[in-house]
């Protein structure tokens, strides 16, 4: 089966790690072609290719010594004419798309006789969009999940034809749980591709409430200490590691990294407003919320390092009764 893959970013690395192996060990896969976002400027001017990319090229080490050829690249800014010449030219089979970014057009689909499958990390039609890990963990979801479904139309509606569930502790951040995804993608994706005519066919409409999800902005990262302490502490873990969970303190803006919702035994009733630093004790700095006291471990100004909690107390030693915005 000649596989054209499409991606971008880190979390779809191990599906392309996943192909080039299965190309390697003779399970029936060729890997002709990567589709990956164009290089783009970054630090100090210098053009940086996309994760997918450098891993394509670190890939091709490998792949050399195994006497294999290494894996085209396609770098187009749209998926025009000239996009549709270079696909066709690899004369790719099916289209293997993870976090890719863009909308496939159904003349661009045409090129793939076997059609086109989208990797999607979470349970469909829960959480269709663009942010789907972050909205399980800020909606303190007790399980999320991967799908592969037939790409369809309308975004992220297709058929599903393997699907895995993951289970959530609570204590996930978008950094941990991105990477969970990723590795239990790419064992899903190797599963499917050993059956997929069997499993292709079997496919299934998705069931069950539709839920959309949207891209998140900068200013999604600002704290509202008026909510409870599990909400801002599933905030804290949805937004890490972009774009942070944040708050003012006058003029200064204070990033939060870590926290936990209190234990009971130090939720004593107060009726400082939300948002007011209480004490600390072996948990943390307390801060008043909504609904709870939050137990801040780690932080920093915009503008400093970060620090656990005893660190910063050492350096602002008139935190306590401060009130945060």
């Amino acid at each position: 089966m000649r596989i054209l893959f499409a991606g971008s970013p880190a979390i779809a690395v191990p599906c392309l790690r996943s192909l080039s192996e299965m190309e390697l060990e003779g399970k029936g896969v060729t890997l002709v072609g990567v589709l990956t976002n164009p290089d783009r400027q970054r630090r100090h001017g210098h053009a940086e290719p996309t994760d997918v990319s450098a891993a394509a090229c670190a890939l091709d080490v490998i792949r050399k010594e195994k006497g294999f050829p290494p894996i085209t690249q396609l770098k187009s800014e749209k998926l025009d004419a000239k996009a549709r010449e270079d696909v066709a030219a690899l004369a790719p089979e099916l289209l293997v798309s993870f976090a890719y970014g863009r909308i496939f057009g159904p003349r661009f689909l045409a090129l793939f006789p076997l059609g086109g499958i989208n990797i999607h990390p979470s349970l469909l039609p829960k959480y269709r969009g663009a942010s789907p890990i972050p909205a399980a963990i800020l909606n303190r979801e007790k399980e999320t999940g991967v799908c592969i479904q037939k790409l369809a139309a309308e975004m992220d509606s297709g058929d599903i034809i393997a699907s895995i569930k993951i289970g959530l502790s609570g204590h996930e951040t978008t950094a941990s749980l991105t990477e969970t995804v990723s590795e239990k993608a790419a064992l899903l994706l190797r599963e499917l591709l050993l059956d997929y005519a069997h499993m292709a066919a079997a496919a299934k409409p998705q069931t069950g409430e539709v839920v959309y999800c949207r891209e998140i902005k900068k200013e999604a990262g600002i704290t509202d200490w008026g909510k409870s302490a599990a909400e801002i502490d599933a905030q804290i873990r949805a937004f890490t590691p972009w774009p942070l969970s944040f708050t003012r303190r006058g003029k200064d803006t204070l990033i939060i990294l870590e926290a936990e919702i209190a234990a009971m035994q130090v939720e004593a009733k107060t009726n400082a407003p939300p948002g007011t630093v209480l004490g600390t004790n072996s948990r943390g700095i307390l801060v008043q919320t909504g609904d709870g006291i939050l137990a801040v471990t780690r932080l920093q100004w915009q503008t400093k390092k970060a620090l656990d909690w005893k660190a910063f107390c050492n350096g602002e030693r008139g935190f306590v009764g401060t009130k945060l915005e």
